[in-house]
């Protein structure tokens, strides 16, 4: 029997989403990184926002309490001249997973994609995730050598713009 249900994120589910992201950068050691804006993510998934972020939420059935996300937003590639999606973060609650929570998130990201015309679907998984990449490899994804993810942060947006 399925516990959990799947659905859309609503702004009035963003401080559960913050909560969720903070667990996500604390497992990722990236906890020093995360700041998390409940009020700013609540604009970003309004049907107005532009850009708009999009997320799916697993919801726990007898508690009501969001235990996982999916969060992902449009990409574009020039060689398919064709829309993707980007999946940013995919994270479920330590105490839930191996319920299938995971790949019920994924599979309905996929399933958007696909509903949308999407030609690709990208993300990004930390070297030393084991457990994630096995996860997605069992799916059928395969790293993409040859790339390195480059980032510029804000102090050099900042800087470079000024020019």
């Amino acid at each position: 029997m399925q516990s959990f249900t799947i659905r859309a994120a609503r702004p009035e589910d963003a401080p559960d989403l913050v909560r969720l992201i903070n667990a996500l950068a604390e497992y990722e050691k990236l906890g020093h990184e995360s700041r998390p804006d409940a009020a700013v993510l609540a604009q970003q998934l309004s049907d107005d926002a532009q850009p708009k972020i999009e997320a799916i939420i697993a919801i726990d059935t007898a508690t009501q309490r969001c235990i996982g996300f999916a969060l992902f937003f449009h990409n574009y590639s020039t060689f398919l001249t064709n829309f993707g999606l980007f999946l940013e973060d995919l994270f479920v609650e330590p105490d839930f997973r191996g319920r299938g929570i995971g790949l019920a998130l994924f599979k309905s990201v996929t399933k958007i994609a696909t509903e949308r015309g999407c030609k690709r679907l990208d993300w990004n998984v930390l070297d030393w995730n084991k457990p994630a990449i096995t996860f997605y490899e069992k799916l059928g994804a395969s790293a993409q050598t040859g790339w390195d993810t480059m980032r510029l942060k804000e102090d050099a947006i900042r800087a470079l713009s000024a020019y």
